[in-house]
């Protein structure tokens, strides 16, 4: 590739359309924050009746702090609107989807509160089962699963094996045939819905991998396979069609194809299919382009839609399972961060960007390298007058994609030292961090009623040396 003059048109300070102009740059949001995020009558914000100046002092940043009663009232709110918008059926389950966060503190909440947990590598399975969470709510998922986590997984009595791929249903087929027992398994299966959202989180189009495609018959000879199997029984078909999804259109398609499916096994086969799972994928508000839906009307909408299709298909209606992680994970958790460098990049003529550096980055977000998201932030540690100023607040590591805000407005006198939040971080930030640069992994802290209880401790420079052994 040629190289090329470096010019104005790299940096503008205009803000995205999308981005209103704030009537106060200190406000908080509303649907950006967890239910117990205020500021106090000193300006700092406080979560949990917690001071972010309190955080940093007692546990350092950058720190993904979790607002406990937002995560479980949000776990028991989708429990209770999907049990009641199923209620006149045969009932439904929500699965809290473990990949979007997981550590036994919640895995003991999840267990509590009435969730199931659904994982998807031996790594989560072991966090469940050392967090004594009841194995019969499992459910294992995962396109390659090992034949040492499927054991693992029969040993411990999980409830469900969702089956990937036809070589799988021999491989758990032999692997419960070895153990004497009969595995529980649904089938998962590929759609062809197009979710309306980042190409990497969108799971039910034909050409990706996961699942049996519905094109051909490659989903019917998994069903006829499974039914034939010594030691496996078909608790039904499973399905997911992406994350961050704000309406029931695409869960409409998907069930209209599964239910097609469950009338042909009821055809051509002669049996039964009790059990449908629609997976979750409901997104959530990162920013003000975000409308989330409520558990309530996608629950409501859903419940119509399955009972409307198998009217028409004159089948009973299943019993349902739905798996939301980062809908309740999400918005429960903001990052602390402390600011480093500001620096004022002018580029001639009115162009220029502010870049204001954190502590952390893409070491502990790396979503918005990985699939262009987009967040909000808010000076947290003090109330400002300055008037606003679109930033872009980038992390501390050695890669000019190591963005975690692109564009939000924060006060124009942000300086070293002060505290910032980003908002909405509870889902696939933990979870996908990393050591890059050699930079420890931060904390996971609980706030609830005027209390900090450590999740996850920081990482330390000794962690990462004790793995080096050469």
């Amino acid at each position: 590739m040629r190289a090329h003059e470096a010019g104005a048109l790299h940096g503008n300070d205009a803000a995205p359309t999308w981005l209103p102009y704030p009537q106060d740059v200190n406000h908080l949001i509303d649907g950006l924050w967890s239910r117990n995020t205020a500021r106090s009558p000193e300006g700092a914000v406080e979560i949990a009746g917690v001071d972010v100046h309190r955080i940093a002092e007692e546990v350092g940043t950058p720190a993904f702090v979790l607002d406990e009663d937002d995560f479980r009232h949000r776990a028991r709110t989708f429990r209770d609107a999907f049990a009641a918008a199923f209620g006149a059926h045969r009932g439904a389950d929500v699965y809290y989807a473990g990949k979007a966060f997981l550590c036994g503190a919640v895995a003991r909440w999840v267990e509590e509160d009435g969730l199931g947990l659904d994982v998807c590598t031996g790594g989560e399975l072991a966090v469940a089962l050392r967090a004594d969470f009841p194995a019969e709510r499992i459910a294992l998922h995962g396109n390659n699963k090992s034949e040492p986590e499927i054991r693992r997984a029969l040993e411990a009595g999980v409830g469900r094996i969702v089956i990937d791929s036809l070589d799988e249903i021999e491989l758990v087929d032999a692997v419960a045939a070895r153990l004497d027992l009969r595995a529980p398994v649904m089938l998962r299966v590929t759609t062809g819905v197009e979710a309306h959202t980042h190409e990497f989180i969108a799971t039910a189009h034909e050409d990706q991998k996961f699942g049996l495609s519905l094109t051909g018959d490659a989903a019917f000879d998994a069903v006829r396979r499974v039914l034939e199997a010594s030691h496996l029984d078909l608790l039904g078909l499973h399905s997911h069609i992406g994350s961050q999804i704000f309406d029931t259109g695409g869960f409409e398609v998907a069930a209209r194809r599964l239910l097609e499916l469950v009338a042909r096994v009821r055809d051509e086969l002669g049996r039964t299919v009790d059990q449908l799972d629609l997976g979750g994928g409901f997104g959530v508000m990162y920013n003000t382009q975000h409308t989330p839906a409520t558990p309530e009307v996608l629950a409501t909408g859903i419940a119509k839609i399955v009972a409307t299709q198998c009217l028409e298909l004159e089948l009973e209606v299943p019993h349902v399972s739905f798996e939301p992680g980062r809908a309740i994970a999400g918005p429960s958790t903001q990052t602390l961060y402390s600011v480093g460098t500001v620096k004022d990049v002018r580029l001639g003529g009115p162009h220029h960007r502010v870049y204001v550096s954190v502590d952390g980055g893409m070491s502990d977000n790396v979503r918005t390298a990985l699939y262009d998201a987009d967040y909000s932030c808010l000076l947290t540690g003090r109330i400002s007058d300055a008037a606003p100023e679109v930033v872009r607040v980038v992390g501390k590591h050695c890669e000019s994609g190591d963005i975690v805000v692109k564009d939000e407005y924060l006060p124009g006198d942000v300086e070293r030292g002060d505290l910032v939040s980003v908002p909405v971080t509870g889902a696939y930030c933990y979870s996908l961090a990393s050591n890059y640069n050699h930079v420890p992994r931060p904390p996971v802290i609980a706030v609830r009623d005027g209390e900090i209880r450590t999740l996850i401790r920081r990482e330390t420079e000794d962690d990462l040396l004790g793995l080096d052994i050469g």
